[in-house]
């Protein structure tokens, strides 16, 4: 039992070595393409569409972060069980570690951003979980040799024994080194991070008297009430839901954007003739078709960029064309409707977030911004392509598992204070939150109490259509628990619906209700 105690620490130093270093591999070389992050997209490309919405909705941001977990205990028991196997007949386990191998270098093959150095990472990832593996069994059957063939347990004194726990000892300090090494270069992101930070954006060029709705914070928008969301939300606190398990790294310099498909004439444009357009600057309120009633996954920040029914205008879109199908460089598609890229909203091939260069993790260095739209159908972080399409034609990543084509954002509301569960003093209580419908704007907030009259909430100004806006109402409440809801009204006269309505295929319905106390 002791044996096979060791022989299973073997194992799990073996692999847990082998993928460190196949991860510090890919860090220095493939930086896009991890053997691990390729089978978890892998995975990710595989799953039936009900469990990665059950994942969101269950582990909303963390999504990613348990799957990753989930990999490495899986890694973990095979780790383990190679180790085992390997002990009981030599090359056993060995051969689960090179199927392992196999399936890494699979994974690699499939990625849309690998190259011939990604694959790298999950070689090396193999031959060094094979070495120490065979190399720490070997030492485990020595041990056990040395004991029996004495006749006694030499226990503490036995070299053979002595010489095992050295190298076990070593492969785990190895990997310690290691693993700390592929965490700083990891974090270097390949030198992009030093690129962005680099990068002086231009000034937007507008110079119109007044300026344009959506370009700056009107007086009067901010209710400056404790609890309600930031009128724009800071970078590193803004949502992340997309398909990469690793944040893809875009050198800036050899970055470019390809208009192709339906066109009079192919366009293609690098990051400084990007940056070397007129620009212009605008604040729009993104929300993921995931966001549950009364969800975190909206924001809103100010976003820098080049119009895209210009760029498109240069190409020539044939008449035929009802969609255009944007592709991230990790191979990730939206099919965002053609007439919302060029209809005179705010559509955007955003190079800067709330004055600074997009952050990596948010599509560094261009993306695409569509006011009205959810995330799916139009916010393609990484974009490197443009196809000017049908939607008779062409699908897009996620229109094929499930979800709508087009995906226009609903008139919503949320109540941020006081929060669930909450216990406030009895008197005057301030409810408030925020409202969104964008391209239509919000024209009223309402609130109710205990399933009472609606009555109207003070509505901030809005700093466009294309925002969020804040509200708030002051009710009279006594001790007691009390439940509240709110509901919002567009400017066209569309009222939130009541019926609750699960975000999958094309956003949730419903309105959001808290629960407090009054004491």
């Amino acid at each position: 039992m002791r044996r096979r105690t060791w022989a299973a620490a073997s194992g799990a130093l073996a692999v847990g070595l082998g993928v460190i270093a196949g991860e510090l591999a890919a860090a220095a070389l493939s930086p896009s393409v991890t053997p691990v992050s390729a089978v978890g997209s892998s995975v990710i490309d595989l799953l039936p569409p009900g469990v990665k919405d059950w994942a969101i909705a269950w582990f909303g941001t963390a999504d990613k972060a348990v799957l990753l977990a989930t990999i490495a205990v899986l890694i973990a028991g095979i780790a383990v069980a190679a180790g085992v196997l390997e002990y009981r007949r030599a090359f056993a386990g060995r051969a689960i570690v090179i199927g392992f191998g196999v399936v890494g270098v699979v994974a690699v093959a499939s990625r849309p951003q690998s190259s011939l150095v990604s694959f790298a990472g999950p070689v090396v990832a193999a031959v060094v979980a094979v070495l120490v593996l065979g190399a720490l069994v070997r030492a485990l059957r020595a041990w056990a040799r040395s004991d029996t063939g004495a006749g006694t347990d030499h226990g503490n004194s036995s070299p053979a024994r002595r010489r095992f726990l050295q190298g076990a000892g070593g492969a785990a300090v190895v990997a310690a080194a290691t693993g700390a090494a592929a965490t700083a270069v990891r974090s270097s992101q390949s030198t992009v991070t030093v690129q962005r930070s680099s990068i002086a954006l231009p000034a937007p060029t507008e110079a119109a008297v007044p300026p344009p709705e959506g370009s700056f914070v009107p007086e009067g928008a901010d209710l400056g009430i404790d609890g309600l969301s930031d009128l724009v939300t800071a970078s590193d606190d803004f949502y992340r839901i997309d398909t990469a398990l690793v944040v893809p790294v875009v050198d800036p310099a050899r970055w470019s954007l390809k208009v192709t498909g339906l066109v009079e004439r192919e366009v293609v444009i690098t990051f400084d003739e990007l940056l070397a357009l007129p620009l212009i600057e605008r604040h729009v309120t993104l929300a993921c078709v995931s966001n549950p009633v009364g969800g975190d996954l909206t924001g809103t920040a100010r976003w820098l960029g080049f119009p895209v029914r210009e760029l498109l205008a240069r190409a020539g879109v044939r008449p035929e064309a009802d969609m255009v199908l944007s592709r991230s460089v990790d191979g990730f598609t939206a099919g965002t409707p053609l007439e919302a890229l060029t209809d005179g909203r705010d559509a955007l091939l955003a190079v800067g977030m709330n004055g600074e260069p997009l952050p990596i993790e948010h599509g560094f260095p261009v993306r695409l911004v569509v006011p009205g739209l959810y995330g799916f159908v139009s916010a393609t972080k990484w974009v490197e392509e443009l196809k000017v399409t049908r939607f008779a034609d062409d699908t897009a990543y996620w229109s094929t598992r499930g979800w709508s084509e087009r995906g226009p954002v609903k008139t919503s509301s949320r109540i941020d204070v006081p929060r669930a569960s909450a216990s406030v003093p009895a008197g005057d209580v301030v409810v408030g939150g925020v409202a969104w419908a964008q391209q239509r704007g919000i024209g009223a907030v309402e609130v109710r109490v205990d399933g009472g009259p609606w009555q109207r909430a003070t509505l901030a100004r809005p700093i466009s259509a294309d925002t969020w806006c804040q509200y708030s109402a002051t009710l009279q409440l006594g001790a007691g628990r009390h439940t509240v809801q709110a509901r919002a009204t567009d400017r066209k006269g569309g009222v939130q619906s009541d019926a609750v309505v699960d975000p999958a295929p094309d956003g949730a319905e419903g309105l959001h209700t808290v629960t407090f106390t009054v004491t």
